[in-house]
């Protein structure tokens, strides 16, 4: 098990950008697969992105792509989630995930930070 602790949410104008970050703890990170997720008021949790253990995949939803950019530093044990051109829609709580390379679900959770965006 690790523990995960996102940062960086606020509020943001639409158009904006803001960079969140998620701090794992634990020495095995570099063998997990990270994901980032979201949970808007009234709506079910979606997925939003995801990064491979070494970085060398990544996969987005359409509502992202090319909006988002996963990425990842091992030794500093962080992923982060860039979001640029940022639209109302994009409100939510940001969660970040992590599950081990070749498990099925994410099982590890972060306690989210909140993300607005004002028209």
């Amino acid at each position: 098990q690790v523990q995960l602790i996102e940062s960086g949410g606020g509020l943001v104008q639409a158009g904006g950008s803001l960079r969140l970050s998620c701090l794992v703890s634990g020495r095995t990170f570099s063998s997990y697969n990270m994901g980032w997720f979201r949970q808007a008021p009234g709506k079910v949790r979606e997925f939003v992105g995801q990064i491979s253990w070494s970085g060398s995949i990544t996969d987005y939803a359409d509502s992202v792509k090319g909006r988002f950019t996963i990425s990842r530093d091992n030794a500093k044990n962080t992923v982060y989630l860039q979001m640029n051109s940022l639209k109302p829609e994009d409100t939510a709580v940001y969660y970040c995930a992590a599950k081990r390379s070749g498990a099925y679900q994410y099982d590890n959770w972060g306690q989210g930070t909140q993300v607005t965006v004002t028209s």
